[in-house]
């Protein structure tokens, strides 16, 4: 008889590739609707298979992640979201590599192996991320960048989330949460002024909802890692 597939999908991946469907084509129906430029919004069907990868710590997510963040700098410099285009091109494109080739060397499954965080590391995290906050606040208005509170905010922790990714860290999980909700904001804001953001809007609820799957997938492979390293 033959032996049961291995890799048989569950109702998880069947649910997030449904949703990448349907999300794909809000995104070009939005897209056409509102005149969009295809290359604007190109990284964004790139970015429905990589959220896919995500919502499973998939390592492969962060190499698909820095090459596509080269195109989602020329977008946002489009749209005036200057802390944004910087730390796509600066920050998430480099580091992300980075982040792939320490998780091939630290591979578990298709992930990576995980830790947590001391609560002296998650203070200091805090207080440097307020910090820098109020900076970037005064700071980006002299460049002309528009969204300056909510653009500082996402995308500070748009840094600190490839940084906590980089060292496999898995409060990268729960920062991505927040950072998905406020990204969330940012575009219902800029629909005020730039309608043609819609598709953008789309995406990122879709990233949220894998974003929710990452954060359980992550607590889920941290215990059974711990499992399998402790003494029987």
């Amino acid at each position: 008889m033959p032996k049961p597939l291995q890799n048989k999908l569950s109702k998880k991946d069947i649910f997030i590739y449904i949703l990448m469907v349907l999300t794909g084509i809000l995104i070009t129906v939005s897209g056409i609707y509102y005149n969009q430029s295809f290359l604007r919004i190109l990284p964004l069907y790139n970015s429905l298979i990589i959220a896919s990868l995500q919502s499973r710590v998939n390592r492969y997510s962060n190499l698909l992640g820095s090459i596509n963040s080269i195109l989602y700098a020329a977008v946002y410099f489009y749209y005036g979201l200057i802390a944004s285009a910087f730390q796509a091109i600066l920050f998430s494109f480099p580091m992300q590599l980075i982040t792939f080739i320490r998780w091939n060397k630290n591979k578990w499954e298709k992930s990576t192996v995980l830790r947590k965080m001391t609560w002296w590391q998650r203070m200091i995290l805090i207080v440097g991320y307020l910090a820098a906050l109020i900076v970037m606040w005064k700071a980006l208005p002299l460049l002309g960048a528009k969204y300056v509170l909510l653009d500082s905010a996402t995308n500070l922790l748009g840094i600190i989330i490839l940084f906590l990714t980089m060292f496999a860290f898995i409060e990268y999980t729960p920062c991505m949460i927040v950072s998905g909700i406020i990204s969330i904001v940012l575009y219902i804001e800029m629909l005020k002024e730039t309608p043609d953001i819609m598709p953008f809007l789309i995406f990122s609820i879709y990233s949220f909802i894998c974003i929710c799957f990452a954060y359980f997938e992550a607590r889920r492979l941290y215990k059974k890692q711990n499992k399998a390293e402790s003494p029987s």
